[in-house]
């Protein structure tokens, strides 16, 4: 571990209690920096360059500020074949001359692998957040900001300008940043992650819906936060996957998550073994044909979601017992929802322990978390309201959100250039309506 000298005493707490120091950096900056983009690589030989091509084309004053860390890791148990892939990469790194401020962290070569129990994306981007917190310039009066991004990500030219000034201008303490999927058209590849993201971009479109708190999506490519807030969190955690769902919800609970509106980030399509889940293993799924994808949840699992938020955060609803009659009046799913996830104890004893009105609706927002509200669409759906076609979805939350929508298809599953239409829209819609600028 770098020495603390001269590090604030919060981030020596947090370093003292929370870090790992078996690992360090390689090819270390002596300078100090405003910005640090972590970047786990597993595997990424051919595809991290082009990552760090697309910073290259970031602005020269604020690359001057801004520092990359690359997290080349795997596994003690992983293969031959993905162990050379990690070797070349950090023979790339080693003898890399560009324009960036440019180290890396060896979390791949012999003593250094990760442990097979923990390894996995959430332990990488934690070991490069935690190091990056040595290498951050204290004294200046510029928010010191963590960039999350994956190495089969490209970003826009203009990625660092408009996080940096978003930051700065508005006091954020964390974000998400507004994304696009690459896909060349015409593959198969594109059909997958098309599909996909237009769910994605429902679901979301249902959170806003609803009026949900944690209404951002959860790509951990497109996360930001500074120093203060990840410390905060209690860093990143060590999830093999979901890492960033989770640790999204721990800064929501600081402050809510801003969304910078310009598609800044644009995540690869690629199919995907290193994660049980998320877009890489949805596309593997889809090019398999190994169920129906074209799917998503009923609208009206967000309508009952809708009125239980509206009921829930009103100042005058306290009372345990009430709140369950109520509950059962909007649905009765809901208020069997709610005694299965001990609503009444856990919130008789949150009254206990908090008396005054400010206190008790934060702890509405903090109870029913962003993993209670998927829990709730779930149970909704599994009981009552299973999933129906994407596009009807799609078509149904627009008309009940009130949304003039032209797009017209004579098919379930319409022809690729009309799902394109779809997510256009839904694209432009959460961008142009949703955004938090407006």
């Amino acid at each position: 571990m770098n020495s603390f000298d001269k590090l604030p005493d919060f981030v020596i707490t947090y370093l003292k209690k929370f870090s790992l120091p078996h690992w360090t950096i390689s090819n270390d900056q002596k300078a100090l920096f405003e910005n640090i983009i972590v970047i786990p690589s597993l595997a990424e030989y051919n595809e991290l360059p082009q990552c760090l091509n697309s910073l290259e084309q970031n602005d020269k004053a604020l690359l001057d500020k801004t520092l990359i860390i690359v997290v080349v890791n795997n596994s003690e148990s992983a293969d031959g074949e993905v162990k050379s892939n990690n070797k070349k990469t950090i023979q790339f790194l080693e003898s890399y001359k560009g324009k960036l401020n440019l180290s890396f962290i060896d979390a791949a070569s012999k003593d250094k692998e990760l442990p097979d129990k923990f390894a996995g994306v959430g332990l990488a981007r934690k070991i490069g957040c935690d190091l990056a917190l040595t290498k951050f310039d204290y004294s200046s009066d510029k928010k010191k900001i963590i960039f999350f991004l994956d190495a089969d990500c490209t970003v826009s030219s203009d990625y660092l300008q408009k996080v940096t000034l978003a930051f700065n201008k508005k006091d954020l303490r964390s974000a998400v940043i507004e994304y696009e999927h690459k896909f060349v058209d015409d593959t198969p590849e594109a059909e997958a992650i098309i599909c996909y993201e237009i769910f994605l971009r429902y679901h979301r479109l249902g959170l806003k819906f609803a009026e949900s708190y944690y209404d951002y999506h959860t790509i951990g490519s497109t996360i930001v936060c500074d120093v203060e807030s990840y410390i905060k969190a209690g860093g990143m955690n060590k999830r093999k996957a979901g890492e960033d769902y989770y640790f999204l919800e721990k800064l929501a609970k600081l402050k809510k998550i801003f969304t910078i509106p310009e598609p800044l980030v644009h995540p690869s399509s690629r199919k995907s073994w290193r994660v049980p889940f998320g877009t890489g293993q949805r596309i593997t799924r889809h090019l398999r044909n190994e169920q129906n994808e074209y799917v998503a949840y009923n609208p009206e699992s967000f309508s009952i979601l809708k009125r239980w938020l509206r009921y829930f955060s009103d100042e005058n609803t306290i009372y345990a017992k009430n709140i369950l009659i109520d509950a059962g009046k909007i649905h009765p799913l809901l208020e069997d929802f709610l005694i299965a996830n001990n609503f009444q104890k856990n919130w008789e004893r949150i009254l206990s322990n908090n008396t005054s009105t400010k206190e008790i609706q934060k702890q509405k927002i903090f109870w029913f978390d962003a993993f209670r509200t998927l829990k709730l669409i779930h149970y909704l759906r599994d009981n009552a309201f299973p999933n129906i076609n994407l596009f009807d979805a799609v078509d149904e939350l627009l008309k009940r959100m009130k949304i003039n929508f032209q797009i017209k298809r004579n098919e379930d599953i319409p022809d690729i250039q009309i799902q394109k239409q779809y997510l256009v829209f839904l694209r432009n819609i959460l961008k142009e309506k949703f955004s938090d600028d407006n």
